[in-house]
């Protein structure tokens, strides 16, 4: 006899429909064969599903049968397909009916006693589900959360295969999961740290400010010690709240990798990935025989920080330039090319020579020029074109460590750059862009129009530190973002001359 059940096949971070066709024989060996480009879990399957049907009671069929998972020319992976396959076989047999199979899309992976145990990629799932216009997902109960932010569907949770018969035969009435998405982000988007605890630094705070409100990638140089991670750490406090739509965007590339805490529903504050300086390529751009998304990926609507900047392989930091300027990933191999989203901030952190303390005042630099030139040559010119500031992170004086007053606190920061960002919300209505980094050439002459005295400004700074074009545009662009702080619809030339400031680490690099 054979049934069919509804499944969801992972390819990248993306779900396509997945059938699975059971064939339960009538005589022949005891053997179960899967068919349809099968894993190794997946080939395995057979045994776990063996165990957890028989351990919940019911007959396991003595007789050949094939299991088929369609469509033949997708590879599929992982463990998720137990449950599925497990409903198969005992429809198949035509122990248990159900009317509701044709219109539930179901995964999950089985332990041997018969337990459903969390799966990856759930919400990639039920927003396929909804999409092909499936009315119920059958999830994992540690995945129902996730899955239940989809509205327009229902997802029932099953913790057991016994469950999940009980449900579908009308012996269990279940409800499905109901989120509260405005509970979720109030309850996540606090911040256990906040701009205030940092003593002193006031001009590089102010550069974070600009780099937040126009996601702009920004460079951070200094000796150690001088507070490049602790302000790193404090800079998503400062950020706009994620819109419900990033955080899906965003969820379903930490869900596809498994990356998602258990039982959370959505990723309500923007993420923050920092690879060690030993990554290699595929682990931060992402790849794999079947390519998975990387740490760039992971850090899409969030931030990106590098820290220790001229450590990592060069070979390795060249692999982020093209992400950086598209805000995309594309990854190709023999069996087809996939793309995953990274549209990130970068932030990078770096001393300005070896030993750490050439700039320092106090300090004597042990380096020779060669070391520090050597040094600072592991970050190629375009990559560092790339970086839209750079801005110096000196020393703290005495003064400054030992005042009892707060610095400037995350919520006055954050003011402002939300004000800027609703400004560019505003001004880019109808177009494909959220902040003034992602605007194109043609955009740029468009929405950055200066007067005369910032045309010579910055006539004089490409003469003096010899600024690429692409360069040029990101100062066109900081300075956008400079009078949008400002609520200035027009770039005046202190806007100009501000944003110029934060390119002068050309010269040195």
């Amino acid at each position: 006899m054979l049934a069919r059940i509804h499944s969801a096949a992972m390819v990248g971070i993306d779900a396509v429909g997945c059938e699975v066709e059971v064939d339960v024989g009538r005589g022949g060996f005891e053997k179960s064969t899967i068919v349809g480009l099968p894993d190794t879990a997946v080939k395995e399957s057979v045994d776990r599903v063996r165990s957890a049907v028989v351990n919940c009671g019911y007959t396991f069929p003595h007789t050949a049968s094939v299991i088929n998972l369609a469509p033949a020319d997708i590879k599929k992976e992982g463990p998720s397909f137990d449950l599925p396959i497990a409903l198969g076989i005992l429809f198949g047999q035509g122990l248990v009916q159900s009317e509701k199979l044709g219109e539930t899309v179901i995964i999950g992976e089985l332990a041997l006693d018969g337990r459903v145990r969390s799966v990856k990629g759930a919400l990639s799932a039920a927003m396929m589900a909804r999409d092909e216009g499936f009315k119920v997902v059958m999830a994992p109960a540690e995945n129902a959360r996730e899955a239940g932010v989809v509205q327009d569907i229902a997802v029932i949770p099953v913790g057991s295969l016994t469950e999940a018969v009980g449900y579908l035969t009308g012996q269990l009435p279940m409800e499905p999961v109901v989120v509260d998405i405005e509970a979720v982000f109030a309850e996540a988007s606090r911040y256990e740290v906040d701009f205030s605890d940092v003593k002193g630094q006031e001009s590089v705070k102010r550069s974070l400010i600009v780099a937040a409100a126009g996601n702009h990638n920004i460079l951070m140089i200094g000796p150690p010690g001088t507070g490049k991670t602790m302000l790193t750490k404090r800079l998503p406090t400062i950020t706009p709240p994620l819109t419900l739509e990033e955080s899906l965007e965003t969820t379903r590339v930490h869900s596809a990798v498994g990356a998602l805490k258990k039982g959370e529903a959505l990723l309500a504050t923007r993420p923050v990935r920092s690879p060690h300086h030993s990554a290699s390529g595929p682990s931060l751009v992402g790849g794999g025989a079947m390519p998975r998304p990387g740490e760039l990926s992971l850090a899409h609507n969030g931030l990106l920080f590098l820290d220790e900047f001229p450590e990592f392989s060069r070979a390795v930091l060249e692999t982020i330039r093209q992400p950086l300027e598209d805000g995309s990933v594309t990854i190709s191999r023999a069996a087809g090319t996939l793309t995953f989203p990274a549209n990130i901030m970068l932030v990078a952190a770096m001393n300005p020579c070896p030993c750490g303390y050439l700039t320092d005042p106090k300090r004597k630099c042990k380096c020779t020029p060669n070391q520090v030139e050597r040094y600072l040559g592991r970050i190629s010119g375009p990559l560092l074109d790339r970086i839209d500031i750079h801005v110096e992170v000196p020393s703290v004086p005495y003064r400054e460590l030992s005042d009892k007053r707060d610095g400037t606190s995350s919520a006055a920061m954050r003011a402002q750059v939300v004000g800027a960002r609703q400004r560019q919300e505003r001004r880019y209505a109808g177009l494909k862009i959220r902040s003034n980094s992602r605007l194109n050439s043609r955009q740029v002459r468009q929405f950055c129009q200066i007067d005369e005295f910032g045309q010579n400004m910055i006539k004089q700074a490409v003469y003096e530190l010899g600024l690429s074009a692409r360069a040029y545009d990101k100062i066109l662009k900081i300075a956008r973002t400079i009078a949008d702080l400002e609520g200035s619809e027009t770039i005046a030339g202190q806007h100009v001359g501000e944003a110029i400031q934060y390119r002068r680490m050309d010269r040195n690099l």
